[in-house]
């Protein structure tokens, strides 16, 4: 039985019923794991730039051999069995949640508890910024987060099956960790940061088509305004479809002039969330349907073996 429907519907189901995996269990947490066992080979903030590039190279690309080695074998598993591991890779369910958990802190508890539940969506100090600005904040962390935990996942899992999901999550929790501007990962963090960038590009134009409808000139514009070559697209897209101005402080603002988000703009970004991660789930399962149906490419799809059945 070719498993490329069966598995993305059960990724999709328990994404839907179970949100995350056990902690034990979640594939993005043993990635983790495996980060901070290369990145205690790393050398220091103060070595020399071309010593730290090549280190930061080698170990990104050794740890991209063992996703890929672990995926590839994966790939041998029954359909259920992959399907609930690419669910680990998704995160559909936990990134609204969170994002709809920001704003009931500001409602019920008020700006500290706000910006202390944001602080769980994003890798920044978020002390001292207003309501409007951490609603910002909540809005941009969804747009751009739907694009590489569930959008860019699900169009690597079509490309290439659980293989290239799992490369794309590796290179963006990689991204996340070692590609920060900072003196100790400046060098060190290239590689991941140019991966993730290269691997990404794709589907954050595919998310802010998802949320706006269109790439025009005036979401072109938008996107420029980004350090990312990619994050700017799908929070362009939301700034713009939401008709809010989305900022953060020192870095950029989205569709400046434009009022700042208020409870009833995260409340609509939620809805135009949930359309985004149905709409592009959809699409998926109509690209499973079109591979199961040519059957072209399926042992290698799944990285099987000849003779082994699933």
């Amino acid at each position: 039985m070719r498993g490329r429907i069966p598995e993305l519907a059960t990724a999709l189901a328990l994404d839907a019923l179970l949100r995350e995996p056990p902690v034990r269990l979640h594939p993005v947490v043993w990635t983790g794991r495996l980060l901070d066992v290369l990145e205690a080979r790393l050398p220091g903030a103060d070595a020399e730039p071309c010593r730290a590039w090549r280190a930061g190279a080698l170990a990104w690309c050794a740890g991209a051999g063992v996703v890929l080695a672990v995926a590839l074998a994966a790939g041998r598993l029954p359909w259920p069995l992959r399907g609930a591991l690419l669910w680990g890779l998704l995160s559909g369910r936990l990134l609204l949640d969170e994002v709809a958990a920001v704003e009931r802190a500001l409602r019920e508890d008020g700006p500290d508890a706000g910006r202390e539940r944001l602080r769980w969506l994003v890798s920044r100090d978020t002390a001292g910024l207003s309501p409007a600005l951490v609603r910002a904040g909540a809005i941009s962390t969804l747009a751009e987060n739907a694009g590489d935990a569930w959008v860019a996942t699900l169009w690597w899992w079509c490309v290439g099956g659980l293989p290239a999901a799992a490369l794309h999550r590796f290179a963006d929790t990689a991204d996340s960790r070692w590609g920060q501007r900072t003196a100790r990962f400046e060098d060190v963090g290239r590689t991941a940061a140019h991966a993730d960038d290269v691997l990404a590009w794709v589907p954050a134009r595919l998310t802010a088509l998802a949320w706006r409808g269109r790439l025009d000139a005036a979401l072109r514009q938008q996107a420029r305004r980004t350090p990312s070559p990619n994050g700017g697209w799908p929070m362009g897209a939301a700034a713009l479809g939401l008709r809010v101005e989305l900022a953060k402080p020192g870095t950029y603002v989205l569709n400046p002039g434009a009022p700042e988000p208020g409870p009833d703009d995260v409340e609509a970004a939620l809805a135009a969330g949930r359309r985004v991660l149905a709409t592009t789930a959809a699409a998926a399962l109509v690209a499973a349907a079109l591979r199961d149906r040519t059957g072209r490419g399926d042992r290698a799809w799944r990285g099987d073996r000849a003779g082994v059945a699933t």
